[in-house]
């Protein structure tokens, strides 16, 4: 979904496990699927691990804890790894997060999850165990994310840290464009010669 963003602050889901694959964010029987809507690829987030195998509810999986809420999922190292689906980015903007944070993503996921107006914030594993301990003491601990600073907030502690991303990529997303947006919008202000 396009929007524009600027700063964030919201309270966080907390998913600390190491090596999240793109098949575990969106397993691949969804891949046939004929449709781009966000809700039906966020319903499917997490699937094998937000359900049981009768299709119930796992109440032991953290998306379906009520405790936690919010637009930001902080996840272990390594998320996104495994094959470069799109859809996993797309479930996860479908979800409704707006912000993964976690110490490693993998190259092709983070460009995923930038092209589908999800921003990827690479932190030190030192912050991320800090944001966990802070997120599972008190559910309501709240994280800003300040794109144009380039900063991430644990509010709990005042804790923060500074991160990387591309200049175009953070143009993009502050202006709500794609890349046929920003194409488009360059065009206006730099006509092609004719």
């Amino acid at each position: 979904m396009k929007q524009k963003f600027n700063i964030i602050t919201s309270t966080c889901v907390p998913l600390p496990l190491e090596n999240i694959d793109t098949d575990q964010i969106i397993p691949a029987r969804f891949l046939k699927a004929t449709t781009r809507e966000e809700a039906f690829f966020g319903e499917n987030l997490f699937r094998d691990w937000r359900y049981n195998p009768d299709g119930s509810l796992n109440h032991n999986f953290v998306l379906n804890n009520p405790a936690y809420s919010g637009c930001i999922l902080v996840a272990g190292k390594n998320f996104g790894s495994g094959s470069s689906r799109e859809h996993a980015a797309w479930a996860i903007a479908g979800y409704g997060f707006r912000v993964v944070i976690s110490s490693f993503f993998a190259d092709i996921h983070k460009n995923n999850e930038l092209n589908n107006f999800v921003l990827p914030v690479v932190v030190s594993e030192t912050f991320l165990a800090e944001l966990f301990d802070s997120i599972t003491s008190d559910p309501q601990t709240q994280v800003r994310v300040d794109l144009p600073a380039q900063t991430v907030t644990n509010m709990a502690t005042g804790h923060t840290e500074h991160f990387e991303i591309n200049g175009y990529k953070k143009y993009c997303l502050m202006n709500g464009l794609d890349d046929i947006d920003f194409l488009m919008e360059s065009l206006k202000t730099h006509p092609l010669p004719e």
